[in-house]
């Protein structure tokens, strides 16, 4: 197998497993909101104690502060620039939220279109699952850019941490999706699948982007590293942080964090990166 071939083999699988946070959906859906809000701060921690320790770092010991500084400025603006323009909808606990557009969610049912007018009674399911599509594929494409990154920096080590630290927080992240899209009426198996795909395609796609960007030109990096490592945190902060607090678990969450952050240091000092 080809180096594009296995670094994209590698986010496959580090993107499914989004799926197994759906499998406990599949014996019950009685699952409590500080189970929910516990999940996305855990889910939070892994990806800034991989931003930092897999991204951040290795981007200052190839390169400049400079380098890594920009990146990092340039993915977290792109992350929002993004989030603000691309119409997308978030499935929560209670409720769903949409964003990228002028208009604002009528919890009875009715999506709004870009221009704010209802279409249609209870929701199209087709602009539905786009929306949702746009929510996920703006939180899994700096993930899979940093696995393509970290592998074509020639530093093998480097690109198993990340994508292993994806991997583990794919879980809760997953277990964050399919609650609200049980509570929606999606059937469990249906969710699992849905939820898999979520990760396993746009994942991979965006880690032969990354491994290409950085293996033809040389030097970048730094630059790149920083950018998906901006992109990972602006997702944290804005959406992940604010979607686990609010509701009374603002404890739970933030312990959960902490546990996250200290998981993926373990993971960097086991793979010695």
């Amino acid at each position: 197998m080809s180096p594009l071939g296995e670094v994209v083999l590698v986010a496959a699988i580090a993107g499914c497993t989004t799926g197994i946070g759906a499998l406990p959906l599949l014996l019950t859906d009685r699952i409590s909101h500080r189970v929910y809000d516990g999940s996305l701060g855990l889910a939070a921690g892994i990806m800034v104690g991989a931003a930092v320790f897999a991204l951040v770092l290795p981007g200052l010991e190839l390169g400049s502060p400079l380098e890594v500084v920009a990146g990092i400025l340039a993915g977290g603006g792109f992350l929002l620039a993004v989030n603000a323009g691309f119409p997308h909808l978030h499935l929560l606990f209670r409720g769903e939220r949409i964003e990228g557009t002028t208009g604002t969610f009528d919890p009875a049912g009715e999506l709004p279109s870009a221009e704010g007018e209802p279409i249609g009674d209870g929701g199209d399911d087709l602009r539905r699952a786009a929306l949702v599509g746009g929510t996920v594929t703006i939180h899994n494409v700096p993930e899979g850019l940093a696995v393509g990154i970290a592998f074509a920096s020639g530093e093998t080590a480097l690109g198993l941490a990340i994508a292993t630290a994806i991997a583990v927080q794919n879980v809760p992240d997953g277990f964050a999706m399919a609650v609200p899209a049980v509570r929606a009426g999606v059937t469990a198996p249906r969710t699992l699948l849905y939820t898999t795909v979520s990760g396993g395609v746009p994942e991979p796609i965006a880690a032969a982007v990354g491994f290409s960007l950085v293996a033809v030109v040389s030097g970048l990096f730094p630059v790149a590293a920083g950018f998906a490592a901006g992109a990972m945190i602006a997702v944290v902060f804005r959406e992940l942080i604010p979607s686990s607090h609010g509701h009374g678990y603002a404890d739970t969450a933030t312990a959960a964090f902490v546990g996250g952050f200290a998981i993926m240091l373990v993971v960097d000092t086991v793979l010695a990166v």
